[in-house]
């Protein structure tokens, strides 16, 4: 199916799949009709995923933010995750006594199972099912039926929100946050990261051994770091929650950060002839930036917040651990060395803190200040706009003039104009 809609200009046409696919996915592999047509839709949406990908690289590539041509349409997707996409009503549903009817090759089948409570007492209080995976685990030969669920959960009036959190996510710690009064807590990321780097070491040395038996074991550790990885996020967003209950939770805009940030080229060679190797040091950093998923531990918080009554908004990211929040003051020369310590340059000023609590409390400024103006104006702005450049100088101007004081309130109150 993959490779037809490639041949086809890689359409993302879910009607055109189907006329051209849906006979043949029935004869030559025996699909019953709803899960061929689960297929079609899936192919179709990956095409259309990777079609947005593509435009919004080639309008980086035409202003000149990036220059790296994105290669996801070169060939057509391969797909090797065990997993099967279901449709509610259509490929599975709920019966009584705890159990769910599946159709498989072989028709339907009426298995039963097993759920959370939470989870369950979810879906008796009204949550709607949504789309479901049967992933199948083959260390412990066990299926898993993963269902979503859509809940209506009306947004809190600002008033409730009594206090308000930045939270600045990193790798040497993978979240600080600052409260608008000062309160800070620190999740250190050092075991996490000892046993992302030990995996990562490992499955190179058995890549390049290449036996079947380090075959064999990559295989049963191929989702350990996975599972690493997400476990750290919901333990990181569970405990920011349930520290700060009816907060109003800032985060870092970090969409398209890799793009929008400009890289350092290397350093080219004394004899100009090419460019000089990067340092294994700068390998091994690229590697845990670049694998470690920010996004992923601040759609925990979002989710998790408004579950306790909280809400989770973004703000701009930029110079946030580069602005010194005394004096608003912003240098590259503010963090040694790009070190932990943060001291501004500023003679008058010469403000010293840790470099990741600095950034925090850059968020929480600038979270209280969305608060202020939606309590003034009644309008809520959940994610900035970064693609107008204008708007987003006007806000970074404010930003500037934020001063953080032991009553950061007050400070934010006379710059809004009193309201």
């Amino acid at each position: 199916m993959s490779c037809y809609a490639f041949e086809q200009g890689k359409t993302s046409n879910a009607t055109r799949l189907h006329k051209g696919m849906y006979a043949e996915l029935r004869a030559r592999y025996h699909l019953p009709s709803q899960l061929a047509c689960s297929v079609e839709r899936q192919v179709a949406a990956t095409y259309k995923g990777l079609w947005t990908k593509l435009k919004k690289n080639s309008e980086h590539r035409r202003q000149k933010i990036t220059k790296k041509r994105f290669k996801g349409l070169d060939q057509p997707p391969h797909y090797r995750s065990p997993t099967v996409q279901y449709t509610y009503e259509r490929d599975y549903t709920f019966q009584c006594d705890s159990r769910v009817s599946i159709g498989t090759l072989n028709g339907r089948i009426s298995l039963p199972y097993q759920g959370y409570d939470r989870h369950t007492a979810l879906i008796e209080h009204g949550a709607r099912m949504g789309d479901a995976k049967l992933w199948y685990d083959r260390l412990k030969k066990h299926f898993y039926l993963l269902v979503s669920l859509e809940i209506d959960i009306p947004e809190p009036p600002p008033q409730r929100l009594n206090e308000v959190v930045g939270v600045d996510v990193g790798i040497r710690y993978l979240a600080v946050t600052a409260t608008s009064t000062g309160k800070a807590t620190f999740s250190p990321g050092k075991r996490t990261r000892h046993k992302a780097n030990h995996y990562a070491r490992l499955r190179k040395r058995l890549q390049q051994k290449g036996t079947r038996g380090a075959t064999r074991r990559l295989r049963r550790i191929e989702q350990r770091e996975r599972r690493l990885e997400a476990q750290a996020n919901h333990r990181i967003a569970k405990q920011i929650v349930t520290q700060h209950p009816h907060a109003l939770i800032g985060l870092e805009n970090l969409t398209d950060i890799r793009e929008r940030k400009k890289r350092k080229k290397r350093k080219r060679k004394k004899n100009g002839k090419g460019y000089e190797p990067v340092s294994p040091k700068a390998r091994k950093a690229n590697r845990v930036y670049s694998q470690w998923s920010f996004a992923e531990l601040q759609a925990l918080i979002s989710y998790k917040a408004a579950l306790a009554g909280s809400l989770a908004i973004k703000v701009d990211a930029d110079y946030t651990s580069k602005a010194c929040p005394m004096c608003g003051h912003t240098a590259d020369e503010n963090r040694p060395r790009k070190g932990l310590l943060f001291v501004c340059q500023n003679p008058r000023c010469g403000y010293t803190l840790h470099a990741d609590l600095i950034g925090a409390r850059n968020v929480a400024m600038r979270t209280l200040l969305v608060r202020h103006d939606w309590i003034r104006t009644g309008c809520l702005s959940i994610i900035p706009d970064a693609s107008d450049r204008e708007a987003k100088a006007a806000r970074l101007q404010r930003y500037a003039e934020l001063r953080w004081s032991p009553d950061v309130t007050t400070s934010l109150r006379s710059l809004s104009g009193g309201h």
